[in-house]
């Protein structure tokens, strides 16, 4: 009889049903289950049932480089799961605080899955799937520090996975445009696409409920988050998200579009087409595309890393590529629409997090413009930062930590919980180091201390990381962190300004934002960067060189050369501009058709050559106001009849 419930323990377990007794559990040797494409083996460890290497896709290679993934061929017999798959092709960077553990190849697209090794019979668990950040050019699966193991002895079932990175993963090209083989571009968002389908398909097998599914990512793997949180594709694929120093706003990184070159901004294609001329293969036909999939893996990859992607090669496209079908637009703006998901989210960044989006270097404060002053009161009190240091703050505020609020606004403006906070313990043989790390909440989190700082780990360590990540685990259950012997988290409220602090010494404190007022300027930006109004006015994503100015008495100026005075405008609401020498950046908005109006400019200043027009052009900037567009010719209009910018489109 004992035996009969065992099988039928498994048996259950494996096919997700729940006719069964509660009181039946499988067993540590129920290590075998049955997917969608064969079955699998994997190894119990520590009370923990782990399946690693798991294929979700056919291998990306030869002919399927610069594909859709594609399925899985089926397997006969019993596959064993017990190793890390390879991670995806990249070049490593030894800078990275969760490198890749195994050796990176092109065949990559795997998975692992960690549980309970005894479930009820029946059970289904709530379920986490767990994206990797690395600039979308680093990282894997297989990391140390992303073992699932204690998050699934906190009884939910953990899925990871692998995505293509760098050129591999967002790349385009004249010929693959013109083969014609599907989706272009952003291979590596459909990689996690399919993946996140897969869990739905065959996360119940292993004893999870694919309807109550939490996405979780760090900085790329939170950017992802917010991506799948804004579209369409991922609808009923999670019902929860965790986004960790993953912005909010933006995708973070430098979004092309996939055919058509801004100033400034090659198109990703011309970006592709470069990186085809560096490695020897020119022309645009099949022939062109043949070579290009018969490169080795690691010309491909080429140095290409975080440390590298600084230098923005032109060779690679940026990461996510704004291709009007798996990227249309930010996660910001469909936040704002009211358009994105409406689910729980758990979301903040870490107190010494990555300025990823910079302040103009020359004058930091000039990007708050009006309130310039102002802001020099609110970031520098004490007068005691250098430009360097003031330099970081702006650019941590305005990649990671507003956006962070931003988004938890957002969705209770939508009608549900959101928890905010900002992570600030540093592991104790870093100190007397003040904040904390871009992704240094990551071992604390898994719960993988060991695998990061080693014989360093201190008691105060291990007991912040169980507190931090039972209000993850806690949140992954029910959609609320709050739980048994934890502070008190309150839901966010915009009037009160209130976030859950991580602090280095007295654990987890409520507490309303000291950096409120920093935030509300960095908000009050962003704010008129991306006035809903421009995605519909025939500006955006323009660029435009100066043709000639004709003031109201008849003078005419004219440019010595055309191209040295542009204007390009930006889906985003900001401007890119260049006059003669000087370059510069600010917003604009269209708040009725053929109004236009100019915010504050942030203008480099060189010493150019004498020329009438130089002063002139930037001492106008902040009277335009209207516009029209007839052909291929811009024309801007000041006030009170101050003169005519005419402009003329640059392709």
């Amino acid at each position: 009889m004992k035996k009969h419930l065992q099988v039928a323990a498994i048996a259950a377990i494996i096919a997700s049903s729940s006719f069964l007794s509660n009181k039946s559990y499988a067993q540590p040797s129920s290590n075998v289950v049955k997917i969608d494409a064969g079955t699998i083996e994997g190894t119990v460890s520590g009370h923990v049932l782990a399946f690693k290497g798991i294929p979700y896709a056919a291998p990306p290679v030869g002919n399927l480089r610069w594909r859709s993934p594609q399925p899985m061929p089926p397997w006969a017999g019993v596959r064993k799961a017990t190793e890390y798959g390879n991670d995806c092709m990249q070049f490593p960077d030894p800078s990275d605080a969760a490198p890749a553990g195994t050796t990176p190849a092109e065949d990559c697209l795997v998975l692992n899955v960690w549980r309970p090794a005894q479930i009820k019979a029946g059970e289904k668990l709530p379920v986490v799937v767990w994206i990797y950040g690395g600039a979308f050019v680093n990282g894997g699966s297989s990391t140390p520090i992303y073992d699932g193991s204690e998050l699934a002895r906190q009884g939910v079932v953990v899925v990871s996975f692998n995505y293509r990175l760098g050129r591999f993963g967002f790349f385009a090209h004249p010929a693959l445009s013109a083969a014609k083989e599907g989706d272009l571009g952003n291979y590596g968002l459909l990689d996690q696409l399919v993946a996140l389908r897969w869990v739905q398909r065959n996360v119940a097998a292993f004893g999870g409920n694919p309807s109550q599914v939490t996405l979780m990512g760090e900085s790329a793997g939170g950017i992802s988050v917010m991506h799948w949180l804004t579209s369409p594709a991922a609808k009923g694929l999670f019902q929860q998200a965790i986004v960790l120093s993953g912005g909010g706003r933006n995708y973070l990184v430098n979004v092309r579009k996939l055919k058509q070159s801004t100033l400034g901004q090659p198109s990703a294609e011309a970006s592709g087409t470069e990186f085809a001329e560096s490695v020897g293969i020119q022309g645009t036909g099949a022939d062109a595309l043949v070579a290009l999939r018969s490169l080795p893996a690691a010309k491909v990859a080429g140095d290409l890393n975080m440390t590298n992607l600084v230098k923005r090669p032109p060779t690679y496209a940026g990461g996510p590529i704004r291709d009007g079908q798996i990227v249309t637009t930010t996660a910001g703006e469909i936040l704002q629409r009211g358009d994105g998901a409406k689910m729980p989210i758990l979301i903040g960044s870490t107190t010494d997090d990555l300025p990823a989006i910079l302040p103009p270097l020359n004058d930091p404060f000039s990007y708050f413009g009006a309130d310039a002053a102002k802001a020099k009161t609110v970031y520098n009190p004490r007068n005691n930062l250098n430009p360097l240091q003031i330099i970081a703050t702006i650019g941590a505020d305005i990649a990671m930590h507003e956006p962070a609020r931003f988004v938890a606004q957002q969705m209770t403006t939508a009608g549900k919980p959101a928890w905010l906070y900002r992570f600030g313990y540093v592991a104790q043989s870093l100190r007397p180091k003040a904040g904390a790390s871009h992704a240094s909440e990551l071992p604390f989190l898994f719960g993988t201390l060991d695998a990061r700082y080693g014989k360093a780990v201190m008691p105060p360590d291990r007991k912040a990381g169980q507190e931090f990540r039972s209000y993850i685990v806690n949140f992954i259950k029910t959609g609320n962190p709050n739980g048994t012997g934890l502070s008190a988290w309150s839901e966010f409220n915009s009037a009160k300004s209130q976030l859950m602090l991580f602090t280095p010494d007295n654990g987890a404190v409520m507490q309303t934002d000291p950096w409120k007022d920093r935030l509300d300027l960095v908000e009050k930006v962003a704010a008129s960067q991306t006035a809903t109004t421009n995605t519909t006015s025939d500006l955006a994503g323009t660029s435009w060189q100066l043709v000639k100015f004709q003031s109201s008495d008849g003078t005419i100026l004219k440019p010595d050369d055309k191209s040295k005075y542009t204007i390009a405008f930006n889906t985003d609401g900001s401007v890119n501009v260049r006059f003669d020498c000087n370059r510069g950046r600010g917003t604009w908005k269209s708040p009725e058709p053929s109004l236009l109006e100019f915010g504050p400019l942030a203008l480099t200043r060189a010493l150019c050559p004498p020329n009438p027009i130089n002063n002139r052009i930037a001492r106008d900037w902040g009277f335009v106001r209207s516009y029209r567009v007839k052909g291929d010719r811009l024309f801007l209009a000041l006030m009170a009849d101050g003169g005519i910018y005419e402009f003329e489109a640059v392709a």
